[in-house]
């Protein structure tokens, strides 16, 4: 064999593979687009059908149809932006993702879910989340693990490379007609498997594992991140007569700030923070009270009894 048939044959070999592989890609991208199309009316079933049995039975085809989505290959990268019911948001770092969302029960309460998916590379690697909240008694003060989750629909991750590095999870809770809650969780991993909550949060009275706030489900709670002070800025919350002060579900805003800076690894609680010091001009993290309002009310489908 000459060495520029050597040469044309190799090219060849190149060539064929490259093309192989562009076609599995292809073909993968067109096998997650239809699972995405799945998802997505089948999200906006369990978002908005009245019937609580076929919001249940929606959700149940969601859950397989999604797994199924997600052992495709390449599906870390696929982003599901059409399906508007859940929330899909990657690690800075992009260590892994999380999909999170809610279904509303017949009485007015909800349930959550979720999984965490790692970007192996290659095969799925994932964590399903399983809604514990009803039965987490002192869920400020819990770790646990995936199946054991405060159940919330997080729209932000922010990485802390402490000496043990973990993330802070920051996340709305719908709770029942009443009340509404967000929560400031934590998720750490330990022998590549995720743990929530972690004794970092100190001030305000108690160490906190994670911070969960509630307030009446008719008014809206500024809670974000400002990254170039590391804080977490939120409402203070009070409720409209002292007499009140035990019935978190009459709470609102104050028109007062408290936060949580970062410092040595633990973030410390601070109180009456000048929001004026507080950049917003361009800042992505703002969450506008108004538009959070509607935000929120936009997540809680109001479901007619059978």
């Amino acid at each position: 064999m000459t060495k520029k048939l050597f040469v044309s044959l190799i090219s060849l070999l190149l060539c064929f593979n490259i093309y192989a592989q562009h076609s599995d890609e292809s073909s993968h991208t067109k096998q997650l687009n239809i699972y995405q199309d799945s998802l997505s009316s089948l999200g906006k079933k369990f978002v908005n059908d009245e019937n609580d049995l076929e919001r249940k039975n929606a959700n149940y085809l969601f859950i397989k149809t999604l797994v199924s989505a997600l052992k495709t290959p390449n599906s870390f990268l696929f982003p599901f932006d059409s399906v508007k019911s859940i929330s899909i948001i990657n690690s800075p770092d992009n260590r892994f993702r999380i999909l999170s969302w809610h279904v509303i029960n017949q009485d007015g309460s909800y349930r959550f879910y979720g999984t965490v998916q790692m970007n192996t590379g290659g095969p799925l690697k994932m964590f399903p989340l399983e809604d514990y909240s009803p039965l987490l008694k002192n869920p400020e003060d819990s770790v646990t693990d995936n199946h054991k989750w405060y159940g919330a629909q997080y729209y932000k991750i922010i990485p802390v490379y402490a000496p043990k590095a973990y993330y802070i999870l920051i996340g709305w809770k719908g709770n029942t007609i009443k009340s509404t809650k967000k929560v400031i969780d934590v998720l750490s991993f330990a022998n590549d498997k995720p743990s929530f909550g972690m004794s970092i949060f100190d001030g305000n009275g108690k160490n906190r594992k994670r911070v969960i706030f509630e307030y009446a489900r008719q008014v809206s709670m500024l809670l974000r991140y400002i990254p170039d002070q590391n804080l977490i800025v939120f409402d203070h919350l009070s409720p409209p007569d002292k007499k009140m002060k035990d019935q978190p579900d009459t709470f609102g805003p104050d028109l007062s700030y408290d936060g949580y800076k970062l410092k040595n690894g633990h973030w410390i609680y601070l109180e009456n923070l000048d929001m004026r010091n507080i950049p917003n001009n361009g800042d992505n993290e703002y969450v506008d009270p108004k538009k959070q309002a509607a935000q929120d009310r936009s997540l809680i489908p109001t479901p007619k009894k059978n």
